[in-house]
């Protein structure tokens, strides 16, 4: 038997599972580029500290050629410069690592998942890496690394070509304009690559998410028993609401020997009325349109309960009021000139 095509979107359920296992759309472009933003900003914004700090980090070891080069000093020293090294570089660092981190956040929320690095045989067999190593996913990640490389080498050629007129007459600059036109040619270079890399890692994401949702798909079955799971199985919630509807019918017609009158239009509405010393007002206690409307006239007529024909009050009732519920107070007077017919009709049956 053939296997049913994955067709279906997948649902939220699904959706949610697969994040619990840290299976979610992830674009390493995308956390490439926003790394190379923050590195780049990062290297503006910390460039001056830096120069000050290597200065005085310099000057310091000029210091120490006049100790004596012993084991213990030469461990200290080296000790004494990586913890300064480290020291300058740590803001650097930590806006590197948030910038990181945020990227992920930003392309499919918080997500801390223990299933994701619990240990599996399927990340370690050779067989299943070697099948994954020359899947369609890999050749597409392939193609867009190789394309983007290849448009950016292009791109900073011709960059770099556009400004080699230019380099006749900057030779005639002092050192400080130089350097001052070399800066702007490199911030022209590097925005340029970023808009590249900008538009390389949104299309990748695309990428990533439309080959997500795929390996998500579902087949149509897969969705009928999901439905199941959640909803229950529609037969059986079909089979309890015909009983729910049975009982509560049994209820109602059970109801109408304490009622005081039935009020038709005739033939298609049958409401029935109670009104006993205990109730603030008339209460519906049962009512029904076609067949259940006969049935509720049949058992009235079984235990000699008024039938009055009042088709305008007996579509209202039934439209408005719901079952073991008072009346409104606009009906009250409609109402109680029905409940006068009653009491006018017993009397004169009981003459």
């Amino acid at each position: 038997m053939a296997e049913e095509e994955k067709t279906e979107l997948p649902s939220a359920k699904k959706i949610e599972k697969a994040r619990e296992e840290g299976n979610v759309a992830k674009s390493l472009e995308v956390l490439g580029f926003l790394g190379l933003v923050a590195s780049f900003g990062g290297i503006f914004t910390f460039f001056s500290f830096w120069l000050k700090s290597f200065e005085s980090m310099f000057r310091q070891s000029l210091q120490w050629i006049k100790l004596d080069f012993t084991p213990h000093n030469l461990h200290a020293l080296s000790l004494q410069l990586l913890k300064d090294i480290l020291w300058v570089l740590l803001p650097f660092l930590l806006l590197v690592g948030l910038v990181a981190f945020l990227a992920n956040v930003l392309q499919f929320g918080f997500l801390f998942s223990p299933k994701a690095i619990a240990p599996k045989w399927s990340k370690i067999n050779p067989i299943t890496g070697f099948k994954n190593l020359f899947g369609l996913k890999r050749f597409l990640d392939g193609l867009l690394i190789t394309t983007k490389v290849f448009i950016a080498f292009l791109l900073g050629f011709v960059l770099v070509y556009s400004f080699v007129d230019e380099l006749v007459g900057v030779a005639q600059f002092n050192y400080k304009d130089q350097l001052l036109w070399f800066k702007s040619k490199s911030l022209e270079v590097i925005a340029s690559l970023l808009f590249l890399f900008l538009v390389a890692s949104i299309l990748d994401f695309m990428l990533k998410r439309r080959q997500y949702i795929n390996s998500l798909k579902m087949t149509k079955q897969e969705v009928k028993d999901e439905y199941r799971q959640q909803e229950g199985n529609p037969e059986i919630k079909v089979k309890i609401k015909q009983l729910m509807l049975k009982n509560s019918m049994s209820k109602m017609m059970a109801a109408i020997p304490s009622a005081n009158v039935v009020v038709t239009n005739p033939t298609h509405y049958a409401v029935a009325l109670r009104f006993e010393e205990k109730d603030p007002a008339p209460i519906v206690v049962a009512k029904g349109v076609d067949h259940l409307a006969i049935r509720i006239k049949g058992v009235a007529r079984e235990h000699e309960i008024e039938i009055i024909e009042n088709p305008k009050l007996a579509r209202q009732l039934y439209q408005d009021v719901d079952i073991d519920e008072v009346i409104p107070k606009v009906l009250f007077e409609t109402v109680a000139i029905v409940f006068a017919q009653v009491a006018h009709i017993q009397q004169m049956k009981n003459r």
